[in-house]
């Protein structure tokens, strides 16, 4: 079990408070798929990924991107139980779609960059932290079924 901080819970209920979904959820999963184009691969129903521009403009990714960070509000509000609230997501991930977990990872990281992007100066290195953590929590909880 996660042991969380008075600091990280509010910091991490904080920033998702601050969020907006309908930019940052889509900005994430656009710079995942541009910046690790082999990521691309999971979403072959999405039609045209071609170029970034394509990607950028594509609804499927924008609503996709959407549903992940709405998916991450479960996470916030059961910090103490990620791992089970996200075990049928782990099962689906891994035995229907075959996601390799590293992509969670690489996720995480485009999200960190965009939500930093958004915070500004109030992204400080403890409140990156906490971040990360929360993230890391939620890769590790994505990826339990692959274990």
């Amino acid at each position: 079990m996660v042991e969380w901080t008075d600091f990280e819970r509010a910091t991490i209920q904080d920033i998702f408070s601050k969020l907006d979904y309908d930019f940052v959820g889509p900005a994430a999963l656009c710079r995942c798929l541009v910046v690790y184009p082999w990521t691309q691969r999971y979403f072959g129903g999405f039609g045209n990924l071609y170029n970034a521009a394509a990607i950028a403009g594509n609804p499927m990714v924008a609503g996709h991107g959407k549903t992940i960070l709405h998916g991450l509000d479960r996470a916030m509000k059961n910090m103490d139980n990620i791992k089970d609230t996200y075990a049928e997501l782990s099962v689906l991930h891994s035995e229907k779609l075959h996601v390799d977990p590293d992509n969670f990872k690489l996720l995480s990281d485009c999200l960190t960059i965009v939500v930093a992007g958004q915070m500004g100066n109030d992204f400080t290195g403890e409140v990156q932290a906490a971040f990360q953590k929360f993230l890391a929590v939620v890769v590790s909880s994505l990826g339990r079924q692959y274990h």
